[in-house]
C-alpha cells in the first residue's frame, strides 16, 4: 500500500507499578524507513509493542494502515518448534503433501488457498537471508541465536506486510548476515519503523525519529545526518549557556555596583542634611525619598538578575545530558601470566571438529568472532562451566568466572535492582549499595524497579553492577553479544565499565567500534570447527 503508515493519537501508558512511559503522545509515521532512537528505558520497545497490539494503552489510540509485521527483540519461541512452524507454513505444507499423496479432501484446498508455491517462496526468502541450507523440518534448538533472528524476519516477510516493525533486527547477526539483512530491507517497500543501535542499519533510514521527554521529533536524513544536527544543536546550546552565564555575572556585578553607589550617595546626603541644619521633618522626607529611590533601583537590578538566571536555566535544560558511568574496580585485578582457563581438545556435539584449544592468561582482553552457528556461545558456556565437554580437558583457576549470556538472565526478574545487588553482595552496607547503583545510573526510585520492568540497556547495567561488585569479584568475565539491545549511549557506558575492569574477559561481538573501544588485544576466530588466532 502506497499510503501505509502508523498513526498514534493521545497515547498514554504506564506500567502496573504506575511508572509512566507515555502521556498524551501523538505522532504519525509516514511511508519509508524510519529509525527510532532514544536512550534505553525511554520506551522504544514499549511503543512498538503498543503499535503491534501486545500492550494496551490506558488512553489514546493506535491505528495501522495495512497488514502489520512485527519482529520483537526476544522471539517467543521454544526449541522444539520446527523451521516450518516458526514460518507459519507447516499446515500448508502438510496440506500440500496430502494432496500430492492423492487426498483431495476440501479442507486441504481451503488450507492451501493460493499458496501453492509457498515452499518455493519460502526457500527463496531463506536463501536471501543466508538460511538456504536450513531444512524446513529442522528444530530451533539446533540453530544459533543469529539464525533464529534471521528466521524470525523471514517469517514476517513471508506475510507480505505493508507496515513492518523491527526491534533490534541485527542482534546476534554476524557481518555476512547483517549485509544480507541490509540488502533485503533495501528492497522492501512500505512503512518501516526500526529500533536499532546498529549505525550501519540506521544510516540506511530515510529519517530518524528521536523519542525524548515523552515526545517524538523527526530529523530528515539518516543517522549520520541526525548526529550532525544534534551536535550542531548542542554547540548552540553550549554557546547559549556561556552567554547566559556571562549575562548573570554582568547583572550581578551591576547590581552590586548600583548598591555601592546608592550607599555612597546616602552617606553623602546624610552629611549634607546634617550640615545644612534643615528641620527634622524636611530631613526625614529627603531621607525617605532617597531610600525609596535606592530600593526601586535595587529591585530593577534584582529583576534583571532573575531574568538572566531564567535564561541560563532554559539554556541548560536544552543541553542534552550525557550519562556516564565512572568506576574503579581494583578487586578484579589479575596478575600478569596467571592461567585463568586452559582447555585442550574441547568438543561438544558436532562442533569443534577434532577439538579446540583455548588458554586465557592474565588480564587478557580477547574478542571471539566467527559466523553464526560456529559455536561461539557454546565455547563460552564450556569456559564458564555451564556446559561440560563431550571430549577434552579443562582446568580453571580458583577465581570466580562470570558469564553474561545473550539473554542477560542472571538476575531475579521479580526482585528490584537493589534487592538483586543485595543478594550478590550481602556484605555491602545498604548506603554503599545505593551509592553504587547511582553510579550505574539507578538513582532514587529507579533502584527499586523490578528487573522485569527494565529496558535492555538498564538490565545490562543492573547485571554489570551485580556481577562486577559481587563477592568475590570475578577474575574472568565472559560476554556474549553484550551490545545487543543497547543504544549508543548505553554502549558507551558498557565500554566505560569494561575499561575499569582489571581482570580478563572474552567477548563475542560483531561490533568493531565496540571492540576497538574496549581495547581488545587478542582476537580468536572460530569457523569450520577450528579456533585460530586472528590478526
Amino acid at each position: 500500500m502506497s499510503d501505509a503508515r502508523i498513526v498514534v493519537s493521545g497515547l498514554s501508558f504506564s506500567w502496573p507499578d504506575d511508572t509512566p512511559v507515555f502521556d498524551q503522545l501523538s505522532v504519525t509515521v509516514p511511508d519509508g524507513r524510519t529509525g527510532l532512537v532514544a536512550p534505553n528505558g525511554a520506551g522504544k520497545s514499549t511503543l512498538l509493542r503498543l503499535v503491534a497490539g501486545e500492550l494496551r494503552p490506558s488512553a489514546g489510540s493506535v491505528s495501522v494502515d495495512g497488514l502489520l509485521g512485527y519482529l520483537p527483540q526476544d522471539l517467543p519461541l521454544t526449541g522444539d518448534l520446527t523451521v516450518a512452524e516458526v514460518l507459519g507454513i507447516a499446515p500448508v505444507l502438510r496440506a500440500l503433501a496430502a494432496v500430492e499423496a492423492g487426498d483431495v479432501a476440501e479442507e486441504h484446498f481451503t488450507t492451501i488457498g493460493t499458496d501453492w508455491d509457498v515452499e518455493e517462496r519460502t526457500r527463496a526468502q531463506l536463501d536471501r537471508l543466508g538460511l538456504g541450507h536450513v531444512t524446513l523440518d529442522r528444530r530451533l534448538d539446533t540453530l544459533s541465536g543469529g539464525q533464529i533472528v534471521s528466521l524470525g524476519l523471514a517469517a514476517q516477510l513471508l506475510r507480505r506486510p505493508d507496515v513492518l516493525l523491527l526491534d533490534e533486527p541485527t542482534n546476534n547477526l554476524d557481518l555476512d548476515a547483517r549485509r544480507r539483512l541490509y540488502a533485503v530491507l533495501d528492497d522492501w517497500s512500505g512503512c518501516m519503523l526500526v529500533v536499532s543501535h546498529d549505525r550501519a542499519l540506521l544510516d540506511r533510514m530515510d529519517r530518524i525519529a528521536e523519542l525524548e521527554a515523552g515526545g517524538i521529533t523527526f530529523y530528515g536524513g539518516n543517522f549520520t545526518e541526525y548526529e550532525q544536527a544534534v551536535q550542531a544543536a548542542r554547540e548552540v546550546a553550549e554557546k547559549n549557556i556561556r552567554n547566559a552565564e556571562q549575562e548573570v555575572k554582568r547583572e550581578k556585578r551591576e547590581m552590586q555596583q548600583a548598591r555601592e553607589r546608592a550607599a555612597k550617595r546616602a552617606s553623602t546626603a546624610q552629611r549634607n542634611i546634617a550640615s545644612a541644619g534643615l528641620p527634622k521633618i524636611v530631613a526625614g522626607t529627603l531621607k525617605r525619598n532617597a531610600q525609596e529611590s535606592a530600593g526601586k533601583a535595587d529591585g530593577t537590578h534584582a529583576a534583571r538578575v532573575s531574568a538572566a538566571k531564567a535564561k541560563l536555566d532554559q539554556a541548560e535544560r536544552s543541553l542534552r545530558e550525557d550519562q556516564k558511568i565512572v568506576l574503579e574496580l581494583p578487586r578484579t585485578a589479575v596478575p600478569a601470566g596467571r592461567t585463568l582457563f586452559l582447555g585442550e581438545g574441547l568438543r561438544k556435539r558436532e562442533l569443534f571438529g577434532a577439538g579446540v584449544d583455548l588458554a586465557v592468561r592474565g588480564p587478557e582482553r580477547i574478542a571471539l568472532t566467527g559466523p553464526n552457528g560456529s559455536g561461539k556461545s557454546t565455547l563460552l558456556r564450556l569456559v564458564s562451566g555451564d556446559l561440560e565437554p563431550d571430549a577434552g580437558s579443562i582446568r580453571r583457576a580458583d577465581g570466580r568466572v562470570a558469564y553474561l549470556s545473550q539473554r542477560l538472565d542472571l538476575l531475579d526478574d521479580d526482585r528490584t535492582v537493589a534487592e538483586n545487588l543485595a543478594a550478590a553482595a550481602p556484605g555491602m552496607l545498604p548506603a554503599d549499595r545505593m551509592n553504587l547503583l547511582a553510579r550505574f545510573l539507578f538513582r532514587g526510585a529507579r533502584a527499586h524497579l523490578p528487573v522485569r520492568a527494565l529496558s535492555g540497556g538498564e538490565r545490562l547495567r543492573a547485571t554489570l553492577a551485580c556481577v562486577l561488585f559481587a563477592e568475590p569479584a570475578p577474575q574472568l568475565l565472559l560476554l556474549d553479544e553484550p551490545t545487543n539491545n543497547l543504544d549508543l549511549v548505553s554502549t558507551g557506558q558498557l565500554e566505560a565499565a569494561l575499561n575499569a575492569y582489571r581482570g580478563a574477559f572474552v567477548v563475542v561481538s560483531h561490533d568493531e567500534r565496540f571492540l576497538a573501544g574496549i581495547g581488545v588485544e587478542r582476537r580468536l576466530h572460530l569457523a569450520g570447527g577450528r579456533l585460530l588466532e586472528a590478526a
